[in-house]
């Protein structure tokens, strides 16, 4: 056959020629024929038939058989069309499945060749003058990458603000809740609306602290001044706890393995303190000592008191002391962390279109400073405004600043308690001495009165000569235990000076009334500085609540029915939050087991009662010693085959378990171990 004897299909129909469209032949076949393949097949099984029924069947019952046709033609006719039905589905399926896979594939193709940007036969050309590392798409394709990233980080930000503007609106939130969302309102230290002084009706102030603690930071942040012992010590104590953690979880993994009970969150607890003494001691002397065993004694001897500068006088660059600060230089250890959290609000400040006039990095102090405008003068500010300050206190600053707020604190006292007696003074200097001004004069003239005709009788000691222990003003403070002495709240002392102001400007005009002499005007210019001195301090961060750690204090003015820079703001912090902290832990809630809730002695462990009567009696061999744990009542025994029971399917568990993030992970192993309980469950 020549090649133009060959159809061309589909263009070709016809129900004989090989591979034409409607044809029972294909060219796949080689030319076999068809037909009488499949009439010998039918020929055999049908004589094989017959030739059984022949030596079976008693000669007469034969003959009755073959009366009304021949048995032969029926069985042919039987095997044919059930052969033919049988070969067609076949065909159909699996003609089905080839068009699904061949379509799938083209489709895989076409989109490979659509989302080439660069025609294929340039591409290719390209390749063949250069070679691989020339005319190539790489940085094209980064490009790409990097402009859809960015895109869907436009989009993504974009449907977070709409979803939190949604939800205050649907909330009214105007008060703390429309800032933090619920998984970081732990990270607040004070959050305080108040009136704006010069608008007071339409404009807030609005002040939040946020501290995020050193455990917290996802990068961990230093002193520019702290050492190089330091860093280096606090290295090798992250790797003893990771080496720690490594060998829990092997023996968690072995417990299982053997159906043993898992540890609790106390036996964990202690077998990590067991094994420190692996790892390190208290002998410093002694340079075969543990802790010596990855840094030997004598680098550490060599970095003691090195500090982020060394003396030029004293610099070789080819001392061990100098190569082994310059290690430490090069990882970027010491300026990691806060480095990284400036550029998180820098840079969500920016692609939230909240810009700042105004920025001053103090590097060396670990201290961040943002203002919305370069103005400091509320006079000449808008009325949406905001100030960021963000630093990172270690715990010996955190004391000094307690130092600080202690003193200021007493010199408040010491300043309202003055004006307090100055006005106390001159009130009782100005009463008339021949008339009842208030309840003291009043006392005073009938205490004779008081004496002979009351106390005479009773027995009871005068007014004058009991203790006075309150003073009228707030009440009596209880005495102090270690917790108030080691974070003072001062709450009793504001309260006490907050009423004394109030007390002072209305016996002010209770004296005066509508007369402006000198010591009026003077008294309260003093109490007016005093006041507004006093609620700037109150309004600052009380340092005994403060931890060691990233503090960021955030001071907004807001317009109260726009709220534009308050729900910027929101977003903001809530997206650094997100960035900088790895947030609230608790060991005990990600490491808890269904397990303890669920198994009980009444939960009946067993699939027999779900079966029938025959398959039941057939399966209890099988779990006859599992089902007469169960019944004698001994739940400790009881539980041991249920932990051995999901042996099959442990490893799709693992695979779930390592796929999930890594406080799940305890979650997924105990779940291994919960046995039938969690079966009955699902």
């Amino acid at each position: 056959m020549g090649a133009i004897d060959l159809p061309k299909s589909p263009n070709v129909f016809h129900p004989e020629k090989p591979s034409a469209v409607g044809s029972r032949n294909s060219l796949a076949q080689e030319y076999r024929d068809q037909q009488n393949e499949v009439n010998q097949l039918l020929e055999e099984e049908t004589n094989k038939v017959i030739h059984h029924i022949a030596s079976k069947l008693p000669k007469d019952v034969l003959e009755r058989l073959d009366v009304m046709g021949g048995m032969k033609e029926k069985l042919y006719n039987y095997f044919n069309q059930n052969y033919q039905n049988m070969f067609n589905r076949y065909v159909v399926t699996t003609e089905d499945e080839m068009v699904k896979k061949v379509r799938n594939f083209i489709d895989k193709e076409e989109t490979k060749v659509l989302a080439r940007y660069t025609p294929k036969e340039v591409a290719d050309l390209l390749d063949a003058v250069g070679g691989a590392d020339k005319f190539n798409t790489g940085e094209i394709e980064k490009s790409m990458v990097n402009m859809y990233g960015h895109l869907q980080g436009h989009i993504q930000r974009g449907v977070n603000d709409l979803e939190n503007l949604t939800n205050s609106l649907l909330r009214q939130k105007t008060e703390t809740g429309a800032f933090i969302r619920g998984e970081n309102a732990y990270s607040i230290v004070k959050c305080a609306f108040k009136d704006n002084i010069v608008k007071p009706k339409t404009v807030s102030d609005v002040k939040l602290s946020v501290n995020i603690l050193d455990a917290e930071l996802i990068s961990p942040i230093f002193h520019y001044q702290v050492t190089v012992e330091y860093l280096i010590k606090d290295l090798l104590a992250k790797h003893i706890i990771d080496s720690i953690d490594k060998e829990i979880e092997k023996i968690k993994d072995q417990r299982i393995d053997q159906g043993l009970e898992e540890l609790s969150d106390g036996e964990i607890i202690f077998t990590k303190m067991s094994k420190i003494e692996s790892y390190t001691d208290d002998d410093i002397e002694n340079p075969k000592s543990r802790r010596y065993s990855i840094i030997a004694k004598t680098l550490m001897e060599r970095i003691s008191d090195l500090r982020a500068e060394i003396d030029p006088a004293t610099f070789d660059a080819l001392n061990i002391r100098e190569n082994l600060k310059k290690i430490i230089d090069i990882e970027n250890i010491r300026n990691r962390g806060f480095n990284t959290a400036i550029n998180s609000i820098t840079s969500i400040l920016d692609t939230s279109k909240m810009g700042y006039q105004y920025i001053e990095n103090l590097k060396n102090a670990r201290e961040l400073l943002i203002r919305e405008y370069e103005d400091t003068d509320v006079a000449n500010l808008p009325d949406e405004r905001y100030q960021v300050r963000m630093r990172y206190y270690d715990n010996a600053q955190l004391v000094e600043e307690r130092k600080a707020f202690d003193v200021q604190m007493k010199s408040f006292e010491t300043e309202v308690a003055h004006l307090w007696d100055v006005l106390e003074v001159i009130y009782q200097s100005n009463k008339p001495s021949f008339r009842v001004t208030d309840f003291d004069d009043l006392a005073k003239k009938n205490k004779n009165k008081i004496r002979k005709t009351i106390k005479a009788k009773t027995g009871d000691p005068l007014y004058e000569d009991i203790a006075k222990v309150w003073d009228e003003i707030s009440f009596v403070n209880p005495a102090e235990t270690e917790v108030e002495r080691m974070n003072r709240t001062y709450i009793y002392e504001k309260d006490k000076i907050r009423q004394k102001i109030i007390r002072m400007r209305d016996k002010m005009r209770g004296m005066y009334d509508y007369q402006y002499p000198v010591e009026r005007r003077v008294m309260e210019d003093r109490l007016a500085l005093l006041e507004r001195e006093y609620n700037r301090f109150d309004y600052m961060i009380n340092p005994y609540h403060i931890q060691p750690g990233l503090l960021l204090d955030v001071d907004i003015t807001s317009i109260k029915r726009k709220k534009a820079t308050l729900d910027a703001m929101a977003n903001v912090l809530n997206e650094f939050l997100h960035g900088v902290s790895k947030g609230f832990q608790d060991a005990a809630f990600a490491s808890f087991s269904r397990r303890r809730s669920t198994v009980r002695e009444d939960i009946n462990q067993s699939f027999a009662g779900d079966l029938g009567e025959e398959e039941g009696a057939a399966a209890a061999p099988a779990s006859q010693t599992y089902l007469d744990l169960l019944n004698s009542g001994d739940s400790a025994t009881a539980q041991a085959p249920a932990i051995e029971a999901p042996k099959r399917g442990r490893g799709a568990k693992k695979t779930a378990g390592a796929a999930s993030a890594k406080p799940k992970k305890t979650t997924a192993r105990r779940a291994r171990g919960s046995g039938g309980g969690s079966l009955k469950e699902l």
